[in-house]
């Protein structure tokens, strides 16, 4: 019989404890936060409604919690957002877990053993309602499942799935008839050990999806007590008890097959990967990665354009926190917030940790913002995990939505200033470098307690306002309806490439009107294990038209279009010269 470890620890997870020179810089640094939204928009609460029932959807994750306190069931999985069929409805898939064992042995891989473990699929009718269709499809699953991935990787027109977990990875063909096809043997893309977020994009622009897994750490249900030694007391161990492991990185190789590429491509470094995202930060034409890692360094993988990639994190002012600390990132976005050209990142943690909010400088460094934008201040004590940026109210400039729960469920007993199950949190971007927590305004699901976990976006109703779709830890996952009053305009883009890959992911998008000018960039990836809507979204505040949009394809191929009339989707195709 193996001997059982004991280890006493005060905080079982990072982030539990906030040093006393933090404290006293912060409060010295961010001051009060008094200002007026530049596009001079007054109203400010949002309106989210939960219409989880109302549109037929029903699912309850199941992470399985267990007396041994394994950290795998601490995580909860994700969701994506996608247009399965191609009907311009958007389509949910939710990752489930499976049974553990109390206790789970080494060596054991979880599988599901029923129906209430299932991925879920479920197809939106013309109606706005939704079906259950994961037998239909083949999506039912094996495994413990963590975090989806959605890209066309054959540029057939259609998206497939991508499904992370412990224990290997599936990889799902779309045959375009409502079904997929398992094609992970023959691809090569199972990978081992315990992978979270995966990402679809192609790295070196030969128009083909590639695709990156991060794996979390080294860890085989060990047989370790954490937390104090008392009935109540015992808690989930800290990351830093295990090994961190690279990432996995499939080069697609144009024929369905797939090769490994990590090493060669300068992405072998072990981390402790939770989430990733991708933007062009230094506009030089290759697609750029950033990996939230957990309670180590962040990385920002620099692509040279050569075949091969360099961590830049540190020089980029990226890998840690404003006072030179690591944290435990968990949730991760890549887009252009203050309207520069520039695209900016956010990053969330644990509590008494702020989530991270960097500026790009145009230079190749980012300046930690999170004092002086307010970010810092309204998410001192929260626990975020899936987040996105995303204008809410059409107004031009994107705000913030994170999910949010602690990891560790008695964290109340020694921290009862803290909470496991939070609220979701949505920061208002004010259009002047400085964000305003607005979640009390902003309907009855601000006010609901969850464990949140995953976070994706999309217009699901195609009404013109961004959408939601959360998941939760060992819990119901929602379909939370924007319904905000406001008289903004908006314009959403459905690129398709021909010379790139077909998704257009990586594609930069600038949109002008007579009020100035904004970007974007595509991609499904970001938030925490999930996937959102490729569709670009702009709001376009009063203004009814956009007078340019040009876009810079992954090809290289660059687009002007002129004069385009707001308030609908515009689908375009990429030219090809």
């Amino acid at each position: 019989m193996r001997r059982r470890k004991f280890l006493k620890t005060t905080a079982a997870i990072s982030g539990l404890f906030c040093l006393p020179r933090e404290m006293k810089a912060f409060a010295a640094t961010v001051g009060p936060q008094s200002a007026a939204p530049a596009s001079g928009n007054a109203m400010a609460g949002a309106k989210f409604v939960d219409v989880t029932a109302a549109r037929g959807v029903s699912f309850l994750g199941k992470a399985s919690h267990t007396s041994q306190k394994y950290l795998l069931e601490t995580m909860g999985s994700g969701v994506a957002l996608f247009d399965y069929d191609n009907d311009g409805r958007l389509d949910i898939f939710f990752v489930n877990g499976a049974p553990l064992g109390d206790p789970t042995h080494p060596g054991t891989i979880p599988q599901k053993t029923g129906p209430e473990y299932w991925n879920r699929l479920f197809h939106q009718r013309a109606d706005g309602t939704f079906e259950d269709v994961t037998e239909k499809a083949g999506l039912q699953g094996i495994g413990y499942g963590m975090g989806v991935a959605v890209g066309d990787y054959d540029n057939d027109g259609f998206q497939d799935l991508y499904v992370t977990g412990y224990g290997g990875n599936r990889l799902y063909h779309n045959n375009g008839d409502g079904t997929f096809t398992d094609v992970t043997e023959s691809s090569g893309t199972g990978g081992d050990g315990w992978s979270t977020s995966a990402i679809w994009v192609d790295l070196d622009n030969d128009g083909l999806l590639d695709l990156v897994v991060l794996r979390y750490l080294k860890w085989d249900f060990p047989d370790i007590w954490c937390g104090e030694h008392r009935e109540g007391y015992r808690s989930y161990c800290h990351p830093d008890l295990f090994p961190a492991i690279s990432p996995l990185v499939f080069h697609n190789e144009g024929n369905g097959r797939f090769t490994e590429v990590s090493a060669k491509l300068g992405l072998a470094q072990p981390g402790k990967g939770l989430g990733i995202s991708a933007a062009d930060y230094d506009q030089d034409g290759h697609i750029d990665l950033f990996i939230a890692n957990d309670s180590m360094t962040e990385f920002l993988y620099h692509n040279k354009g050569d075949g091969t990639m360099e961590d830049a994190g540190l020089l980029a002012e990226v890998a840690v926190d404003g006072m030179g600390n690591t944290y435990a990132g968990m949730g991760t976005d890549f887009q252009d917030y203050d309207n520069d050209g520039r695209p900016d990142l956010i990053v969330t943690n644990l509590a008494n940790q702020k989530y991270a909010l960097y500026q790009n400088n145009g230079d190749g460094t980012f300046t930690y913002a999170s004092y002086l934008s307010g970010v810092g201040g309204a998410t001192l004590l929260h626990s975020g995990w899936g987040v996105r940026f995303l204008d809410y109210d059409n107004d031009g400039w994107k705000d913030i939505l994170v999910t949010q729960g602690h990891v560790i469920d008695n964290v109340e007993l020694t921290f009862p200033q803290l909470r496991y199950k939070e609220s979701m949190m949505l920061l208002r971007n004010l259009g002047n470098g400085k964000f305003e927590d607005i979640s009390s305004q902003s309907g009855d699901v601000f006010h609901q307690l969850w464990v949140g976990r995953g976070l994706a976006r999309g217009d699901f109703d195609n009404d013109g306002r961004l959408d939601v779709v959360v998941t939760t830890n060992d819990g119901p996952a929602y379909l939370l309806r924007n319904e905000t009053e406001t008289g903004n305009h908006w314009i959403r883009l459905y690129l398709v490439g021909h010379k790139s890959n077909r998704d257009a992911i990586g594609a930069v998008i600038k949109l002008t009107t007579a009020a100035g000018s904004q970007w974007w960039t595509v991609t499904t990836a970001g938030s925490y294990c999930s996937s959102s809507d490729k569709r670009a979204h702009f709001g376009l505040g009063g203004e009814t038209v956009a007078e340019t949009i040009e876009i810079r394809w992954p090809s290289g191929i660059r687009q002007t279009l002129r004069n385009v009339t707001g308030d609908r989707e515009v689908r375009i195709e990429e030219p090809s010269a």
